[in-house]
């Protein structure tokens, strides 16, 4: 069922009837919580559900059980019983789904998608499973499409995401667990199947996440182990093929949940100009499979297991002029011209991990979860030399990899009544191996091609890179009305740079009223440079080709920040509640990440300095049948003065970005989603949208792209046949109304190729229970 703590269970009053409570940590009772009786040989004995009060009865033999609770989207409760012949009563308390976060106190809030952590003073927007199921696509969503319709999420090109106006800078957990940073592509690692909630949290955090911080996703796993799974078959537009099956049960005090998924269609990135793709087609594969074994009581060890593996064909660009600067590349390879639609560029893409973690409780004061883990991921970009060099005068084919060992271990002490201190380690080593064979011209003193193409090879390899983390901090119940989480995290990296910094945070909580929540917090950031990284001494090999390049290659340093947050989030009734957020920050060495070249692989670079700063707003309803939720965000992100990798700029861009503040290119003005879900007897109707004002362009991202709205559609209702038994079906219409919308136009800072959003599709799915 889960990770959880472990609470032993009081005994009272004869029998022959074990009468149970589930309650949260404040006592609320927690209706339709899964109980599972298993005897002293791991059989299970009894399966059921607690009622509208949290409580449950059934009679047993005489013997010794361990009894499990489990509610979505509290931790886990284990106890043991022993049934002697008197009646037994026991009281099982469900937990935060981390170890180390603690939701707001209100049981109607918790229902609500925006909530406040009462414990570091961040927010949280939490997509449980029914939030994604009222997805139009549901589960089919991809992860980054979910996260869209959180507030303060701006959709850019290749499936990428910024939050709060910085530059992806996103990390990834998965039950509490942190995932090593892996190389970006274009396929989404994550399958929204896999995950039964989802929560996104920005802001001001704690002394407990480092590295990147302008939001945390965190993903906990499904935990269905009662022998049940389902087949999903979807697919419609663009030749979309997409099944997925998934499986979960328990032997004993083993319980694994294995899900795994392939998809191919033909729009596999996005287009560069608005009409039909030309050689756009992907084929995916994702799976995901997790193991939990019972030692004892108060002892768990679980194993996650994740791979991804994607083959991206990279749309041609018909209607181009070769050898726009007529530099003489046609005559030199033989041709009087070149048809760009027939370009064929490829990239594959893999990724794995593994996950070791135990997870248990020394006594009733002290938990704990202390895990290893292993990430490899690779990009490989491979060009179609004649059609790279007929148009760009250089063909890269790159390799870039990645390993990633390291641990992870921390601990919650209740110190006090008041006093939750928590503390933790984490460290890394990674190996890096960056690949470059360029096939280009060599150019005389007037750059102009000067003989035939040939191959330079730049291959580099870094092994040893350590990235290690140390924190502690204390939540403090001040008062009944007020909660104050302080710590300090110390962070070093040893890698392309040597750097460390220690980060003081300090957050807030306050009750204003029993409906409304106000919050505020402080928090010191350090963000050290992704490791797609150029050398220094790799510009020379280049000197007097097509790939030459002036200017300095100043070495990228850590991004240093001082983040701030307040919010408000008000519940106007238990059904409808309200939030603004105001959040403000200042960098130095601001980290962004541009397209540098024909290859599409992003290289990152340092402004000098960088200011964010911005609002949300949100809105949620919630009844019986019907739910509702709308975000607004104005954000503004700018930065000033260029200071590392140089000579990726012109010198116009240097001297402009030196003595003025610019827009980054990711940087949109107005972001809003909004959604809704009605359960019309039995058919579920639902819709969202996303709207966006337009990423910068133009010289040093002095002008913005037009805005877009995307509206999406979905309906499913089960049906049950004799000959097939109970079957979900699902039909998807997205992008209503066929809206034709540019992500990129391939002007602006760090911005390589124009891409076009998807257009309108349809879609069927259809899920039959296992």
């Amino acid at each position: 069922m889960g990770q959880g703590l472990i609470y032993q269970i009081a005994l009272a009053n004869p029998g022959n009837v074990l009468q149970g409570q589930v309650e949260d940590s404040l006592g609320n009772p927690i209706a339709q919580a899964q109980i599972q009786v298993q005897n002293d040989s791991g059989k299970v004995q009894a399966t059921l559900r607690s009622d509208s009060q949290g409580q449950f009865h059934l009679s047993l033999p005489s013997g010794t059980y361990s009894v499990q609770a489990h509610q979505d989207p509290y931790q886990d409760a284990i106890g043991i019983v022993t049934m002697d012949g008197a009646d037994q009563t026991t009281r099982l308390t469900l937990g935060s789904t981390q170890a180390l976060a603690i939701q707001i106190s209100s049981a109607q809030k918790r229902s609500f998608r925006n909530q406040v952590s009462t414990q570091d003073a961040s927010s949280i927007t939490r997509f449980d499973a029914q939030a994604i199921q009222n997805l139009p696509q549901g589960e089919n969503t991809p992860l980054n499409q979910v996260l869209l319709q959180a507030p303060g999420v701006v959709n850019d090109s290749f499936g990428q995401l910024h939050i709060r106006g910085d530059h992806a800078n996103i990390q990834y957990r998965i039950n509490g667990i942190l995932l090593p940073e892996g190389m970006n592509g274009f396929g989404q690692f994550f399958d929204t199947r896999f995950a039964q909630q989802i929560d996104l949290m920005t802001g001001a955090l704690p002394a407990f996440y480092g590295d990147h911080t302008a939001g945390v996703v965190s993903i906990t796993t499904k935990q269905q182990y009662d022998g049940t799974g389902q087949f999903d078959l979807y697919g419609g537009s663009f030749n979309t093929l997409n099944p997925s099956v998934e499986y979960g049960d328990s032997i004993g005090n083993l319980s694994y949940f294995f899900t795994g998924s392939y998809l191919s269609n033909n729009l596999g990135i996005q287009r560069p100009n608005p009409g039909s793709p030309i050689n756009d087609n992907t084929q995916q594969f994702r799976g995901f499979g997790y193991l939990s074994y019972l030692l004892d009581p108060t002892t768990k060890v679980s194993l996650m297991l994740g791979g991804y593996e994607g083959h991206f064909q990279i749309p041609a660009n018909p209607g181009q002029v070769p050898d726009p600067n007529q530099i003489g590349i046609l005559p030199q390879m033989g041709l009087k011209g070149y048809n760009s639609a027939t370009v064929a560029d490829q990239q594959n893409e893999s990724n794995q991990f593994a996950i070791l973690a135990l997870q248990g409780s020394l006594n009733d004061q002290l938990d704990y979860q202390s895990s290893i883990f292993s990430r490899n991921t690779s990009l490989q970009y491979l060009s179609d030399i004649p059609g790279n060099l007929a148009f760009n005068g250089v063909a890269p084919d790159v390799l870039r990899s990645s390993l990633s060992n390291g641990v992870q271990s921390d601990a919650t002490w209740r110190l006090t009544p008041t006093h939750t201190v928590r503390f933790g380690f984490y460290g890394q080593t990674e190996n890096i191996v960056s690949n470059n064979t360029s096939t280009l011209f060599p150019v005389n003193g007037n750059g102009m091609v000067a003989g035939p193409a040939y191959a330079i090879t730049d291959n580099h390899t870094y092994n040893g890179n350590t990235l290690w983390a140390l924190y502690t901090q204390d939540e403090w119940k001040a008062s009944e009305r007020l909660t104050v989480n302080y710590g300090l995290r110390f962070d070093q990296v040893n890698a392309f740079v040597n750097e460390n910094q220690w980060s003081p945070r300090v957050g807030m909580v306050y009750a204003l009223t029993p409906q409304t929540t106000w919050h505020m917090g402080y928090s010191r950031y350090f963000t050290p440079p992704p490791n797609e990284l150029v050398s220094t001494s790799t510009l020379a090999l280049f000197q007097n080709t097509t790939l030459a390049a002036n200017g300095q290659n100043s070495p990228v340093k850590s991004e240093r920040t001082d983040y701030y947050d307040v919010g408000l989030l008000h519940q106007l009734n238990t059904q409808t509640n309200v939030g603004v957020d105001t959040y403000y920050s200042r960098s130095t060495n601001l980290l962004d990440e541009g397209q540098f070249g024909p290859a599409l692989i992003m290289t990152p670079f340092n402004y000098n300095e960088g200011l964010i700063y911005g609002i949300e707003l949100t809105a949620n309803y919630k009844n019986e049948n019907f739910s509702s939720y709308a975000n607004l965000a104005r954000t503004i992100s700018q930065a000033r003065g260029i200071s590392s990798s140089q000579y990726l700029f012109s010198p116009a861009v240097l001297s402009y970005a030196a003595n003025n503040w610019v827009y980054v290119d990711h940087q949109q003005a107005l972001t809003a989603s909004s959604g809704l879900a009605y359960n019309w007897n039995g058919t579920h109707l639902s819709a969202d949208l996303i709207y966006q004002s337009g990423l910068r362009n133009g010289f040093a991202n002095t002008t913005s792209l037009p805005a877009y709205t995307v509206v999406n559609l979905g309906v499913r209702r089960t049906i049950a046949l004799d000959s097939t038994g109970p079957m979900e079906y699902r039909l998807v219409l997205l992008n209503l109304f066929n809206q034709t919308y540019l992500i990129r136009d391939g002007s602006g800072i760090g911005v390589g190729a124009p891409q076009y959003g998807m257009p309108r599709g349809f879609f069927l799915g259809i899920t039959k229970p296992l």
